[in-house]
C-alpha cells in the first residue's frame, strides 16, 4: 500500500512525529499550494480509505492532538503572514539563504510578501541535533522573532 505520511517516516515513534512536523512546516513555508490527504492533519497511521471513516479516536493521544494543533497553527500563520501567500507564484516572493549545508542538513530561505510586508525567515533543521550558535546571513539587521518552532513542547516536540 501507499501508507500515510506518518507511516512513511523513519525512526521510532518520536522521530516519526518530529519528521511529520518538519514536513508539514516545510510544505506550509515553501512556495506553492498546499495539499494534505484526509487524516494527515492529525497523524493518522493508516492510509486514507474512502470506504472508512478517519481514525478520530487517535486525537485522544497527545502526539496526534499536537499534530492537529500544529496544522491549525500553520494555517493561522499562513493567513496572517502575507509573505507566505501574497507572492506565492512569483520569483520575487522567495530567496534562498542556505541551500548547500549538507554537513548540518539545514535549509533556510526568505519568503517575501511585497510592498508593506516584512520578509519571513524560514529555517529547517533536518536533524534531531540542536544547532546552538548556527548563523544565517540575512539582508536586514536586527532581531528576528520566532513565530513557530515545530520542536516546541506545545506540538509534542522536545522544547
Amino acid at each position: 500500500g501507499k501508507r500515510s505520511l506518518l507511516g512513511r517516516m523513519p525512526g521510532d515513534r518520536w522521530q516519526q512525529f518530529a519528521n511529520l512536523r518538519l514536513f508539514l512546516a516545510l510544505m506550509w513555508s515553501h512556495p506553492g499550494k498546499k495539499l494534505l490527504f484526509m487524516g494527515c492533519e492529525f497523524g493518522q497511521w493508516r492510509e486514507w480509505d474512502h470506504d472508512q471513516q478517519l481514525d478520530w479516536y487517535l486525537l485522544q493521544y497527545p502526539e496526534h492532538a499536537a499534530a492537529q494543533a500544529l496544522v491549525r497553527g500553520l494555517n493561522r500563520l499562513y493567513r496572517e503572514e502575507p509573505a507566505l501567500h501574497r507572492l506565492d507564484d512569483q520569483d520575487s516572493g522567495f530567496q534562498w539563504l542556505v541551500g548547500d549545508d549538507e554537513r548540518n542538513s539545514v535549509f533556510a530561505w526568505l519568503r517575501k510578501g511585497g510592498e508593506g510586508s516584512a520578509p519571513l525567515l524560514v529555517v529547517h533543521n533536518f536533524t534531531p541535533q540542536v544547532l546552538d550558535g548556527y548563523r544565517i546571513g540575512v539582508p536586514h539587521a536586527g532581531r528576528w522573532q520566532v513565530l513557530l518552532n515545530t520542536d516546541d513542547r506545545c506540538w509534542s516536540g522536545s522544547g
